[in-house]
């Protein structure tokens, strides 16, 4: 029996290698900060909060407790006293199931040591072969002070392995962060006097050369505007999109988190808020030179920023931010993007921490994404424009990263 279209899409999108755009993983050289394993899946921040709802503990108790204690209290909480059913919960049975694990075994420690009998080097090769990753860009901040040694005493690189130059502490805390610039010899004034400027920009210059970045990226809030009377807005202009000219490099903007909305929760208690993409608009309109992309973590942003994005080509809207990762989102805002944009966007990235998380989220997306793209497909072929093959794996290599690498090429 010939494959129906739906089956074709799905074939050829599992087929697809995909270039994962954001992540927080690490180059495997870079050692203990690349996370993998069991024990990190159960304490990434998207259970421990979901755990806190079903976990009558203080919580300074679970933060000092060890890592292993955390993961089996966040077990016992949502495998064994509840059901696995949000995305979250879902994403470790996927990722076990995946790796040929039974998750129904509820025994904690029996995963433990099967994931102990793995090499990194060996497990990581697994992960990317069952994941069909091609190259996983990683998000690499100079203000890190874990990270920051490894880059600057020189590592072997993974060439699977991309840097993104991270900055948020620049342009969102920029009095503190101009105290640690000026003990690392750049000539900078908290009230722009001076070369301070010219002074950012070379901090820009020496971080962008010493990871090789693909481009720069910022985490902003609800509130943030440009252009206004902010350090953020004069730093942006006069040091960010500049550097960006340049260097070749565009400017990620994932805009709308609110840090911290729950301090006790640490990690995970980030909020999410409405973005003004008024902000974007302007500065898309202003810089037609400097190329952006954008991801908002609000569900009703989305809109707004499809419509920015068919007025202006040097904006690429990409992926399905923390919040929005859940199928129901995922799904209606890939529809969205495909109706109005066609497929000059990039409709997901993992946004990993856990390297076995890549197992779930791209098995989990590239259903969905190949479900939008196949009903899209249909409407087409009523229409009377018949689907070839060749043009299903064209446009699904667009979206899987081939179309944002073009951009970013521009």
């Amino acid at each position: 029996m010939p494959e129906s279209l739906q089956q074709r899409v799905q074939r050829l999108v599992r087929a697809t290698p995909v270039h994962d755009i954001h992540t927080h993983l690490y180059d495997p050289s870079i050692g203990s900060l690349l996370l993998w394993g069991i024990d990190e899946q159960l304490v990434y921040h998207y259970l421990v909060s979901e755990a806190f709802r079903q976990m009558d503990i203080p919580y300074e108790r679970f933060w000092a407790a060890s890592k292993e204690e955390q993961a089996q209290l966040v077990w016992d909480a949502l495998f064994v006293r509840h059901s696995p059913v949000s995305e979250a919960c879902r994403g470790i049975l996927t990722s076990l199931n995946l790796l040929g694990i039974d998750p129904r075994r509820n025994d904690l420690p029996a995963l433990r040591r099967w994931f102990a009998g793995w090499k990194p080097d060996a497990f990581i090769e697994r992960v990317l072969d069952i994941s069909n990753i091609g190259s996983i860009c990683m998000t690499n901040s100079p203000f890190d002070e874990e990270e920051r040694p490894h880059w600057e005493t020189g590592f072997s690189r993974d060439p699977r392995f991309v840097a993104a130059l991270r900055i948020d502490p620049l342009l969102v805390a920029w009095p503190a962060t101009c105290h640690w610039l000026k003990e690392r010899g750049y000539a900078v004034d908290p009230v722009f006097g001076g070369q301070t400027i010219s002074e950012v920009r070379r901090f820009l210059a020496d971080w962008t050369q010493c990871l090789d970045s693909r481009y720069c990226m910022v985490s902003l809030p609800p509130s943030f505007a440009w252009p206004a009377a902010t350090d953020i807005s004069r730093l942006i202009s006069e040091a960010m999109l500049p550097h960006c000219r340049e260097h070749g490099q565009a400017f990620a903007l994932m805009m709308g988190v609110k840090r911290a909305v729950n301090p006790l929760l640490r990690m995970a208690g980030d909020g999410v808020g409405r973005a003004d993409l008024e902000a974007l608009q302007n500065l898309c309109a202003a810089h037609p030179d400097n190329r952006f992309l954008a991801t908002c973590l609000s569900r009703e942003n989305q809109h707004e920023l499809v419509v920015l994005a068919r007025k202006f080509r040097n904006l690429h809207p990409f992926g399905c931010w923390w919040f929005t990762n859940t199928p129901q989102l995922i799904t209606e805002i890939t529809t969205l993007r495909l109706e109005l944009l066609g497929t000059a966007f990039t409709p997901q990235h993992s946004d990993a921490r856990v390297l076995d998380q890549l197992l779930y989220k791209w098995a989990h997306s590239r259903q969905i994404i190949a479900d939008c793209l196949a009903r899209r497909y249909e409407a087409a072929e009523l229409s009377g424009w018949p689907v070839s093959d060749d043009e299903i794996r064209r446009d699904t290599t667009e979206l899987l990263g081939g179309g944002l690498n073009r951009f970013l090429e521009r």
